[in-house]
C-alpha cells in the first residue's frame, strides 16, 4: 500500500500542475518580475560587462579591441600575480582562524555568569562598528615611523624602534593583526547566537556520565555549531579575499607589494596603469577561486 502511495505522489503533482491556469502562474511571475529586474541591472549586467572587459586591452579612457583569454595568460604568466595570490591566502586562512578562535573563545566566555558581561559585550562589538577609514587610520598613527604610540612605548621601557611599515614581514604581521581586530567581533555574536541554541540538557547528561569540559566541548559543542561554523568561515573568506581597505589604507599593499592582495592589484592595474582588461581579469580569477571554494566546502557538509 505504501509503495503505491509513493508511486502515485509525482504523478499527482503533475495532475495539479496542468490544472493550473494561466492567470494562476501570471500572479507570481509579475510579484517576481521587480526582484528578477533589480538582479539583471545590479548584478547581471555588470558582471557581463566585467567579463566582455577582461577579453579586452581598454582602458579608462577608451574600449580597446577584442583580444580573447590573452589578459588571462598574461596573469598566468606574472611572478606579480602569484605573489599576489598567495598573499590573499595566507592573508585569508591566518584571518579566519584567528577570528574563529578568538570569537569563539570570548563568546564561551560571553556565555558565563559574571559581573558586567554586558558592558563587556557592547565593548566588544566596537572594533566592528568603528567605520574602516577610522580604525585602519588610527592604526597607522599608531605604528607609522619611530614618534609612533608603539615605538613610544618600546623605548620608553628601553627597546629600540621598530619600523612596522618598513619591513615587509612586520607589516604583513600587522595587517593581519588589524584585519583579526577588526573581523572577529562578527564571528564573535554569530557563534554567541549559535551557542545559546544548544540545548544545556546534552551537557546535564554528559556531566552525570562523567566527561570532563573538554571531552563535552569535543563532542557536543563543535558538532552543534559545525554547520554555521562552516558558513561564518566561508563569508569570513570571501571578505578577506576582497578585503581593500585593510592593506591600502594602512601601507599602500608595501613594503615592495608585501601586502599586496588580489583586490589592491586588480586596483593598481585599473586605475595606476590604465589597464581595465587586465584588471578584469583579475577580478573574474579571484571570483572563480572564491566560487570554487565555497562549492567544495559546500559539498563537503552536506555530505558530512
Amino acid at each position: 500500500m505504501s509503495a503505491a502511495l509513493d508511486t502515485s505522489e509525482p504523478v499527482a503533482w503533475r495532475i495539479r500542475a496542468k490544472q493550473l491556469t494561466a492567470p494562476q502562474f501570471l500572479t507570481p511571475a509579475l510579484l517576481l518580475a521587480p526582484s528578477i529586474l533589480l538582479l539583471i541591472i545590479v548584478i547581471a549586467y555588470p558582471m557581463a560587462q566585467g567579463l566582455f572587459l577582461s577579453l579586452t586591452d581598454g582602458s579608462l579612457m577608451k574600449p580597446g579591441k577584442f583580444v580573447g583569454i590573452d589578459n588571462y595568460l598574461g596573469l598566468l604568466e606574472s611572478p606579480a600575480f602569484y605573489h599576489a595570490l598567495r598573499f590573499s591566502a595566507i592573508f585569508a586562512v591566518c584571518n579566519v582562524v584567528g577570528c574563529y578562535l578568538l570569537g569563539l573563545g570570548l563568546a564561551m566566555l560571553l556565555q558565563q555568569d559574571m559581573p558586567g558581561r554586558g558592558i563587556l559585550r557592547v565593548l566588544l562589538l566596537l572594533p566592528w562598528i568603528v567605520p574602516s577609514l577610522v580604525a585602519i587610520v588610527s592604526w597607522r598613527w599608531m605604528v607609522a615611523d619611530d614618534r609612533a604610540l608603539f615605538n613610544q612605548v618600546i623605548t620608553f621601557f628601553g627597546g629600540s624602534p621598530i619600523y612596522f611599515l618598513s619591513d615587509s614581514n612586520w607589516t604583513v604581521t600587522i595587517v593581519i593583526l588589524i584585519k583579526i581586530w577588526r573581523s572577529f567581533p562578527f564571528m564573535l555574536l554569530s557563534l554567541l547566537a549559535a551557542l545559546q541554541t544548544i540545548d544545556r540538557s546534552l551537557y546535564e547528561a554528559a556531566a552525570i556520565d562523567g566527561a570532563t569540559r573538554w571531552q563535552a566541548f569535543w563532542n557536543i559543542t563543535l558538532p552543534q555549531i559545525a554547520n554555521i561554523s562552516i558558513v561564518l568561515c566561508l563569508l569570513m573568506t570571501i571578505w578577506t579575499v576582497n578585503d581593500f581597505d585593510t592593506p591600502w589604507l594602512l601601507a599602500r599593499g608595501g613594503p615592495a607589494n608585501a601586502t599586496e592582495n588580489l583586490v589592491v592589484y586588480a586596483y593598481r592595474y585599473t586605475f595606476a596603469r590604465n589597464d581595465v582588461g587586465m584588471g578584469a581579469a583579475t577580478s573574474f580569477i579571484t571570483l572563480f577561486i572564491l566560487m570554487t571554494l565555497f562549492v567544495f566546502l559546500l559539498r563537503w557538509q552536506r555530505r558530512s
